[in-house]
């Protein structure tokens, strides 16, 4: 799986690394759901780890197709509710 974090780049992911995506995903949807910035702004930021540290980066040069797309890390509140899908940024 390719996971784009917007403005840093591809990232190459096992699926299995989803499960701890989604828990990561979950607690987004409940910090924007409840309007806690810092929450949002911590689940974020673990999201965002936990792409860099689990995957390896893609090569830059290919033209392969992200399967998932991240907001940047400075991302706000407002930006990443209008990202928000039926099943949040990480579908499953």
């Amino acid at each position: 799986m390719i996971v784009r974090i917007l403005g840093e780049g591809q990232y190459d992911l096992d699926d299995h690394a989803l499960d701890a995506l989604n828990g990561l995903d979950s607690q987004i949807e409940r910090a924007i759901e409840s309007g806690d910035e810092s929450m949002f702004r911590m689940a974020l930021e673990g999201l965002l780890a936990a792409v860099r540290s689990s995957g390896t980066h893609h090569d830059p040069d290919s033209l392969d197709e992200s399967d998932l797309i991240l907001p940047p890390p400075d991302a706000t509140i407002d930006e990443v509710r209008e990202l928000l899908g039926d099943d949040g940024l990480i579908p499953g």
